[in-house]
């Protein structure tokens, strides 16, 4: 007759393995993850689009980015970057502290992959400084906390490093990812997130998206 587990001991083995279920999630490969959210079609962009408020971009006055609290911890001791990059990546294993250790990258922005993770950069779609002149600026900390750590819009993905920088913090008039067949799923996660944060655009922002939405 089979006994049953002592009371300390069950708790101990639940406590052990609520500590390592989310290391085990890293070390799965990432095929076995959530891939990135996708955004809404291009007819549903054009909606929100629509109706966002247009209106001459902000002041930077006041802007850091220590007031968008990132990167802040998922799960375990994993924070949002490691999140994303095992969600974004293939193979990826991870050490005990949740670094990847190993896998590839591929960036749509430009097409390249990587198998080093520290030539991968997690973009803010709509960046940090842009989402303060629209309109972040009077947001709680704890909100602008949110957008920079959002894992269930289409703000965040892994790309090449300098292609991320190069895209600083420009808009979708100024700058647009170097892959043209990435242009419309850009403008359809750009719009997605600034309409999710209620932040407004300028004309000649609205122009572009508009531009880039109707060829999709």
């Amino acid at each position: 007759m089979s006994r049953k587990p002592r009371p300390r001991l069950y708790a101990r083995r639940l406590t052990l393995l609520a500590v390592l279920a989310p290391l085990l999630l890293l070390l799965t490969p990432s095929g076995a993850q959530a891939a990135p959210p996708t955004p809404p079609s291009a007819a549903t962009a054009r909606t929100y689009l629509a109706a966002l408020t247009v209106k001459a971009e902000g002041s930077s006055t006041g802007y850091s980015r220590d007031k968008f609290p990132h990167w802040i911890t998922q799960t375990g001791s994993c924070d949002t970057r490691e999140v994303v990059l095992v969600r974004d990546g293939t193979g990826v294993v991870t050490n005990s502290s949740c670094a990847a250790t190993s896998g590839s990258w591929y960036s749509p922005y430009d097409g390249a992959t990587w198998t080093a993770s520290g030539d991968v950069d997690i973009d803010h779609v709509v960046p940090l400084a842009e989402a303060w002149r629209s309109g972040a600026s009077g947001w709680t900390t704890a909100r602008r906390q949110a957008f920079a750590n959002d894992l269930e819009s289409s703000q965040l993905i892994a790309v090449t490093d300098n292609v991320n920088q190069s895209k600083g913090d420009r808009d979708p008039d100024a700058w647009m990812p170097p892959r043209t067949a990435y242009h419309c799923m850009y403008a359809r996660m750009w719009v997605s997130v600034k309409y999710k944060y209620g932040l407004s655009l300028e004309q000649a922002e609205k122009t572009k998206l508009s531009s880039v939405l109707s060829g999709c």
